[in-house]
Protein backbone atom coordinates (compact mmCIF):
# COMPACT_ATOMS: atom_id res chain seq x y z
CA UNK A 1 0.00 0.00 0.00
CA UNK A 2 1.45 3.37 -0.98
CA UNK A 3 1.95 6.07 1.66
CA UNK A 4 -0.50 8.48 0.00
CA UNK A 5 -3.39 6.06 0.48
CA UNK A 6 -2.28 4.89 3.90
CA UNK A 7 -2.04 8.43 5.29
CA UNK A 8 -4.97 10.29 3.75
CA UNK A 9 -6.28 13.40 5.51
CA UNK A 10 -10.06 13.42 6.07
CA UNK A 11 -12.70 14.99 8.27
CA UNK A 12 -13.30 13.67 11.78
CA UNK A 13 -16.13 11.10 12.00
CA UNK A 14 -18.17 9.72 14.90
CA UNK A 15 -16.37 6.36 14.72
CA UNK A 16 -13.00 8.04 15.27
CA UNK A 17 -13.60 8.21 19.02
CA UNK A 18 -13.17 4.43 19.12
CA UNK A 19 -10.00 4.73 17.02
CA UNK A 20 -8.03 6.64 19.66
CA UNK A 21 -8.90 10.26 18.78
CA UNK A 22 -9.28 11.40 22.42
CA UNK A 23 -6.13 9.53 23.46
CA UNK A 24 -4.24 11.30 20.68
CA UNK A 25 -5.43 14.70 21.95
CA UNK A 26 -4.15 13.71 25.40
CA UNK A 27 -0.62 13.73 23.93
CA UNK A 28 -1.14 17.46 23.27
CA UNK A 29 -2.89 18.82 26.34
CA UNK A 30 -5.31 18.13 29.16
CA UNK A 31 -8.17 16.13 27.70
CA UNK A 32 -10.29 14.21 30.16
CA UNK A 33 -12.28 11.21 29.10
CA UNK A 34 -15.24 12.10 26.90
CA UNK A 35 -18.35 9.93 26.87
CA UNK A 36 -19.78 8.69 23.57
CA UNK A 37 -22.76 11.00 24.10
CA UNK A 38 -20.56 14.04 24.78
CA UNK A 39 -18.43 13.22 21.73
CA UNK A 40 -21.48 12.86 19.50
CA UNK A 41 -23.04 16.12 20.76
CA UNK A 42 -19.82 18.11 20.32
CA UNK A 43 -19.17 16.64 16.87
CA UNK A 44 -22.73 17.49 15.80
CA UNK A 45 -22.30 21.04 17.10
CA UNK A 46 -18.99 21.51 15.26
CA UNK A 47 -20.46 19.92 12.11
CA UNK A 48 -23.34 22.41 12.23
CA UNK A 49 -20.80 25.17 11.46
CA UNK A 50 -20.13 23.54 8.09
CA UNK A 51 -16.83 24.56 6.55
CA UNK A 52 -16.32 27.30 9.19
CA UNK A 53 -14.97 24.71 11.68
CA UNK A 54 -13.12 21.71 10.36
CA UNK A 55 -11.40 18.95 12.33
CA UNK A 56 -9.28 16.64 10.22
CA UNK A 57 -7.54 13.38 11.03
CA UNK A 58 -5.17 10.88 9.51
CA UNK A 59 -6.04 7.26 10.16
CA UNK A 60 -3.41 4.57 9.86
CA UNK A 61 -5.15 2.05 7.63
CA UNK A 62 -2.90 -0.70 8.96
CA UNK A 63 -3.66 -0.22 12.68
CA UNK A 64 -7.04 1.51 12.34
CA UNK A 65 -5.86 4.20 14.78
CA UNK A 66 -6.08 7.97 14.41
CA UNK A 67 -2.44 9.06 14.34
CA UNK A 68 -2.68 12.79 13.51
CA UNK A 69 -5.22 15.57 13.84
CA UNK A 70 -5.70 19.30 13.66
CA UNK A 71 -8.49 21.82 13.32
CA UNK A 72 -9.19 25.17 11.74
CA UNK A 73 -12.00 27.58 12.40
CA UNK A 74 -12.85 30.60 10.30
CA UNK A 75 -13.27 33.94 12.05
CA UNK A 76 -15.36 36.50 10.21
CA UNK A 77 -14.12 40.06 10.73
CA UNK A 78 -14.96 43.65 9.87
CA UNK A 79 -11.28 44.39 9.20
CA UNK A 80 -9.85 43.91 5.73
CA UNK A 81 -13.16 44.49 3.93
CA UNK A 82 -15.06 42.05 6.11
CA UNK A 83 -12.24 39.55 5.72
CA UNK A 84 -11.79 36.13 7.25
CA UNK A 85 -8.96 34.63 9.30
CA UNK A 86 -8.26 30.93 9.73
CA UNK A 87 -7.24 29.81 13.23
CA UNK A 88 -5.35 26.52 13.34
CA UNK A 89 -5.62 24.66 16.64
CA UNK A 90 -4.98 21.30 18.30
CA UNK A 91 -2.39 19.90 15.89
CA UNK A 92 -0.86 16.68 17.16
CA UNK A 93 0.84 13.65 15.63
CA UNK A 94 1.04 10.42 17.61
CA UNK A 95 4.47 10.12 19.24
CA UNK A 96 5.01 6.78 17.49
CA UNK A 97 4.25 8.27 14.05
CA UNK A 98 6.42 11.40 14.10
CA UNK A 99 9.01 12.03 11.40
CA UNK A 100 6.75 10.84 8.55
CA UNK A 101 5.60 14.31 7.42
CA UNK A 102 2.11 13.76 8.86
CA UNK A 103 2.14 17.08 10.71
CA UNK A 104 2.97 18.85 7.46
CA UNK A 105 0.11 17.01 5.72
CA UNK A 106 -2.30 18.18 8.43
CA UNK A 107 -1.04 21.79 8.28
CA UNK A 108 -1.18 21.85 4.47
CA UNK A 109 -4.75 20.49 4.52
CA UNK A 110 -5.91 23.06 7.10
CA UNK A 111 -4.08 25.93 5.40
CA UNK A 112 -5.54 24.98 1.99
CA UNK A 113 -9.00 24.85 3.55
CA UNK A 114 -8.62 28.33 5.07
CA UNK A 115 -7.35 29.70 1.75
CA UNK A 116 -10.24 28.09 -0.15
CA UNK A 117 -12.67 29.72 2.33
CA UNK A 118 -11.33 33.14 1.37
CA UNK A 119 -9.18 33.82 4.42
CA UNK A 120 -6.56 36.53 3.99
CA UNK A 121 -4.32 34.81 6.55
CA UNK A 122 -4.12 31.77 8.77
CA UNK A 123 -2.67 31.96 12.28
CA UNK A 124 -1.70 29.57 15.07
CA UNK A 125 0.03 29.47 18.41
CA UNK A 126 2.83 27.03 19.11
CA UNK A 127 5.52 26.22 21.65
CA UNK A 128 9.10 27.33 21.08
CA UNK A 129 10.01 23.67 20.49
CA UNK A 130 7.63 23.56 17.51
CA UNK A 131 8.59 26.94 16.01
CA UNK A 132 11.05 25.44 13.48
CA UNK A 133 8.44 22.93 12.29
CA UNK A 134 5.90 25.66 11.57
CA UNK A 135 8.54 27.77 9.84
CA UNK A 136 9.15 24.80 7.51
CA UNK A 137 5.41 24.88 6.82
CA UNK A 138 5.68 28.51 5.69
CA UNK A 139 4.69 30.30 8.90
CA UNK A 140 6.67 33.12 10.49
CA UNK A 141 6.74 34.44 14.02
CA UNK A 142 4.66 37.56 14.56
CA UNK A 143 4.01 39.33 17.83
CA UNK A 144 3.43 37.52 21.15
CA UNK A 145 0.68 35.23 22.37
CA UNK A 146 -1.08 36.13 25.60
CA UNK A 147 -3.46 33.91 27.56
CA UNK A 148 -5.70 34.09 30.59
CA UNK A 149 -7.00 30.77 31.91
CA UNK A 150 -10.27 30.56 33.81
CA UNK A 151 -9.64 27.11 35.31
Amino acid sequence: MDAEHKFRVRRLKMLDKSKGFIELLQQLSVCDSVSDKEFEERLQEISSYGDDHLICVIEDDHSGKIIATGSVFIEKKFLRNCGKVGHIEDVVVDSAARGMQLGKKIIDFLTDHAHSMGCYKVILDCSLENKAFYEKCGFKQKEVQMVKYFI
